[in-house]
C-alpha cells in the first residue's frame, strides 16, 4: 500500500511507464503522461500559494483535467475538497467556505457561476479548465510553464486528505475528514476482494468526486489498470466502450444496469471480455441482479459503503461464497456489527434487524468543524452508526433492509421500502420502480410505487398491486403505484426516495 494517496500515481508511472492509464473521450494518458500533468499542476498551484494543509475544492463533472488536478492538490499536501459538479454555485459556495478552501479548480461553466456568485470581496482563487477567464485563472496556461519533475513532501498515513460532504438531504450538508490511510485502506482491500490487477480494464461513469467513485479510480490506478472514465452515464456509450477497449470490469449503481438491461440492443454487443461487475450505492433487487449476470455473462458483486467510510466497507467476493441480496462481508482491516435494537425496529423480516456499525482503519475522522454532528454518529471505541439497518446471518454476511430515516409507518405498522421495491422489480413489466411515503389522514403514511415501465412493456395499478398481494403481506402492500417516464436520481445515479412525489406531480403537470 502507498504511503499517500501522493505516491500512487508515481509508483505508478515508474511500474508501468507507457501503459494505458486513462481513456476519456478521444483523449488517452500512460502512467508517465497523468503523472507528468499531476507534477505540472502541483508546481503551478504551489506557484500561486497553496501550501501542505491548505483546502483545494474541485468544482467539476468526470474529466481527465479533475484527475490530474486531484492527485496535484494531494502531492501538495494539501487537502481535497471533492464537489458533486452538479451543485449551484450557491451550494458550492456553502462547502467551499465551511472547509475554508483558499483555491477551486473548476469547469468553465462552474468557474463562471461560482465567480459570479462569490464577488470580489474575498480572497479565494478560481481556476477555470481550459483558458483564463474574467475572475479566474487558465488550468491551460498554468501547467503549460510549468516543470514536470515534482517533489512530494513528507505525508503522514494518518494525515488529513480529504473533506468530502455528504448530501445533506436533511440540512446543511456534513464535511467528513478522511485521511490517506482510509483512502488507500479502502482502495487496497477493495482490490483483494475484486481481484483487481494491472490487466483490468475498468470502465465507469461514476463521479469521481464521489466516494465510490474514487475508490474506482484510485484501485484502478494502485493496480496498474486501465480506467476508461464517461463524463456521464450513458446506456449505448457505456457498452460501446465495454466492446471496444474488452472491459474486464464496469462498475455502477443499481439505476445504470437497469437502465442497460432495457437497452432493445444488448444482445448486439459483445460483452465477453467482462469478468466480473459491481454494484453499490443502493441495494439491488435479486431479480435484477440475476437478470445483470445473465446478459452480461459474468458476476454481479454488490458492495456497501459510505462517505464516511471513504466509499465501499462490505463487498461479496469474487471467488469465495456469495449470496444474493447480502452486502457482503467486512472488508479486511474492518469490523461490522448489528446492533440490535427491537423494541425500535419490530419486524416479521427477521428478530435481529438492527443498526449496522463500522469500525476500522476507514472510518472517518469526524465531520469537519461539527463536533455535535460527530459524536452523533461516531461513538468513543470507533464505531460508525450507519444509519442503515439490516441482520447479520450465522456466515457473517449482512443483509441491509432500509434507511432508517426511510421507514414508512402506516396505522403502526413498520413497512420497509425497500423491500417492496424488491418484489416490484420482479415484475417483468418493469424496469425501474422506487417506493416513497405520501401523507395519509387516517394512517399516517402510506407506501406508494414509482414505477418506470420496460420498453414495449405495460402494466396496470392493480396488475402492480395484485402482484405484490402474492408475495407481500397484507399489512406491507403499496397502497398507491404511479407510473413514470423517470425517477429523479442523484449525479451517482442514486435513486432520491425524499424527491420521488415532486417529481411525480411535475410530470403530471407538464403531461398533456
Amino acid at each position: 500500500m502507498d504511503r499517500s494517496i501522493a505516491h500512487v500515481l508515481e509508483r505508478a508511472a515508474i511500474q508501468h511507464g507507457e501503459h494505458l492509464a486513462l481513456a476519456i473521450g478521444c483523449d488517452r494518458f500512460s502512467y508517465r503522461q497523468l503523472n507528468e500533468l499531476a507534477n505540472r499542476f502541483a508546481n503551478a498551484l504551489e506557484r500561486v500559494g497553496v501550501a501542505p494543509g491548505h483546502r483545494v475544492s474541485l468544482y467539476a463533472p468526470n474529466s481527465w483535467q479533475w484527475i490530474v488536478s486531484y492527485y496535484a492538490v494531494l502531492k501538495l499536501g494539501a487537502v481535497v475538497n471533492p464537489l458533486n459538479a452538479m451543485l449551484t454555485a450557491e451550494e458550492a459556495k456553502y462547502a467551499i467556505e465551511d472547509c475554508g478552501a483558499s483555491l477551486v479548480v473548476a469547469s468553465a461553466d462552474n468557474a463562471l457561476a461560482l465567480v459570479e456568485s462569490v464577488g470580489s470581496a474575498t480572497n479565494l482563487q478560481v481556476v477555470s479548465f481550459g483558458p483564463a477567464l474574467p475572475g479566474a485563472l487558465g488550468f491551460d496556461a498554468m501547467i503549460d510553464r510549468e516543470s514536470a519533475h515534482f517533489t512530494i513532501p513528507a505525508i503522514s498515513p494518518d494525515a488529513l486528505s480529504t473533506i468530502a460532504y455528504t448530501s445533506g438531504t436533511t440540512g446543511h450538508p456534513k464535511g467528513a475528514m478522511l485521511s490517506h490511510k482510509a483512502v488507500l485502506l479502502n482502495a487496497a482491500m477493495t482490490s483483494v476482494m475484486h481481484t483487481r490487477h494491472a490487466g483490468d480494464v475498468v470502465v465507469t461513469a461514476l463521479p469521481c468526486a464521489h466516494a465510490y467513485g474514487n475508490i474506482v479510480m484510485n484501485a484502478t490506478f494502485a493496480c496498474g489498470g486501465t480506467l476508461v472514465l464517461h463524463p456521464t452515464f450513458a446506456e449505448h456509450a457505456v457498452l460501446e466502450s465495454i466492446e471496444q477497449f474488452g472491459a474486464t470490469l464496469f462498475e455502477g449503481v443499481p439505476t445504470m444496469y437497469m437502465s442497460l438491461l432495457d437497452v432493445p440492443q444488448l444482445k448486439r454487443y459483445k460483452l465477453g471480455s467482462l469478468q466480473r461487475c459491481t454494484v453499490g450505492g443502493q441495494t439491488m433487487p435479486t431479480a435484477k441482479i440475476e437478470q445483470v449476470e445473465q446478459a452480461f455473462g459474468c458476476p454481479l458483486i454488490e458492495l456497501w459503503g459510505m462517505t464516511e467510510l471513504a466509499g465501499p466497507a462490505t463487498t461479496q467476493t469474487l471467488y469465495g461464497p456469495r449470496k444474493r441480496g447480502s452486502i457482503g462481508i467486512p472488508l479486511p482491516h474492518v469490523q461490522a456489527r448489528i446492533n440490535v435494537m427491537p423494541n425500535c425496529f419490530a419486524s416479521t423480516l427477521h428478530p435481529g434487524i438492527g443498526e449496522l456499525m463500522i469500525r476500522g482503519g476507514l472510518t472517518m475522522m469526524g465531520y469537519y468543524n461539527n463536533e455535535d454532528a460527530t459524536a452523533e454518529v461516531l461513538t468513543e471505541d470507533g464505531w460508525l452508526r450507519t444509519g442503515d439497518l439490516g441482520h447479520m446471518d450465522e456466515d457473517g454476511f449482512i443483509f441491509l433492509i432500509d434507511r432508517a430515516k426511510d421507514l414508512i409507518v402506516t396505522d403502526g405498522c413498520h413497512i420497509y421500502p425497500a423491500e417492496i421495491e424488491r418484489v416490484i422489480a420482479g415484475h417483468p413489466a418493469v424496469a425501474m420502480v422506487a417506493v416513497g411515503t405520501v401523507k395519509d389522514a387516517e394512517k399516517g403514511e402510506l407506501a406508494k410505487a414509482y414505477i418506470v415501465l420496460a420498453k414495449g412493456r405495460t402494466a396496470s395499478e392493480a396488475e402492480i398491486i395484485a402482484y405484490c398481494q402474492a408475495r407481500l403481506a397484507r399489512d406491507r402492500l403499496p397502497r398507491l403505484v404511479q407510473f413514470m417516464a423517470d425517477l429523479p436520481k442523484t449525479s451517482t445515479g442514486k435513486i432520491m426516495r425524499r424527491a420521488l412525489e415532486e417529481a411525480a406531480r411535475q410530470e403530471l403537470a407538464a403531461s398533456p
